[in-house]
């Protein structure tokens, strides 16, 4: 049977605008194509567990609108469970503004909407529904006390969770030491452990010092070195997988 994977989180859709150059302060810029992606940390979340072949239930919040709608349809194209979905009928759904140029370069805009308002106790159902060994997955594009309540009600069923702690923030001391797995970049990692992350060897400091917070595994990303993991006995550098473009 697949593993078992609850997330929760966000659910945005990209508004992506390609330009030659991204505007200056009060510039427009004229040309380029415009396309629309369903983003948000949590659906990618789900949706690349689910095409490795977990079964994926989500957790989320979106505007009683055509995004809302948009994103449930996805979610189920994908094999995605989507009982736990609430739709909120006083705010929109969430909607990132993404400027990119020819360089790769980007801007962006996030309208939190929906995703602002997910309440911890919108997760406790699907909470309960999971099985002993499953993998509660979180990212930092919800409200932080919905984050702890799931983090602490995980802990206390047994589940094991896996936090991407982005858009970096302050995260509370007693937090870390429920977690099975964190994801942190090198940003992130200095946020937490106020080791500045360069190469491999400080990205083992900062892994040692994640491990005494508490946390049970820990991969650093490192861009376009690859990832560090480190499971406090055993580590290994990952490479970057090469670019399909």
């Amino acid at each position: 049977m697949p593993n078992q994977i609850l997330v929760i989180g966000s659910s945005n859709t990209d508004m992506v605008v390609k330009t030659q150059k991204l505007p200056a302060p009060g510039e427009t810029v004229l040309g380029g194509t415009f396309f629309m992606n369903p983003g948000g940390k949590g659906a990618n979340q789900a949706v690349a567990a689910a095409r490795l072949s977990g079964q994926v239930t989500v957790v989320a919040k979106v505007g009683n609108d055509i995004f809302g709608q948009q994103a449930i349809a996805g979610f189920k194209q994908e094999g995605i469970n989507t009982t736990y979905i609430q739709t909120d009928g006083e705010h929109p759904s969430g909607v990132a503004l993404i400027n990119v140029d020819a360089s790769g370069e980007n801007c962006i805009t996030v309208a939190p909407g929906s995703n602002a308002y997910l309440q911890a106790s919108e997760t406790d159902d699907a909470l309960q529904t999971i099985s002993a060994d499953a993998f509660v997955l979180l990212q930092l594009e919800i409200p932080l006390a919905t984050v702890e309540h799931v983090v602490k009600q995980a802990a206390r069923q047994g589940l094991r969770v896996i936090l991407n702690p982005a858009p970096a923030q302050p995260l509370p001391a007693d937090l870390f030491q429920h977690l099975f797995l964190i994801t942190p970049n090198e940003t992130e990692a200095e946020l937490f452990t106020g080791i500045r992350v360069t190469d491999l060897p400080t990205a083992r400091q900062a892994a040692q010092k994640l491990h005494e917070m508490g946390v049970t595994n820990v991969v650093i990303t490192l861009g376009s070195k690859g990832a560090y993991l480190s499971t406090g006995t055993q580590e290994q550098l990952i490479p970057t997988p090469p670019s399909r473009l």
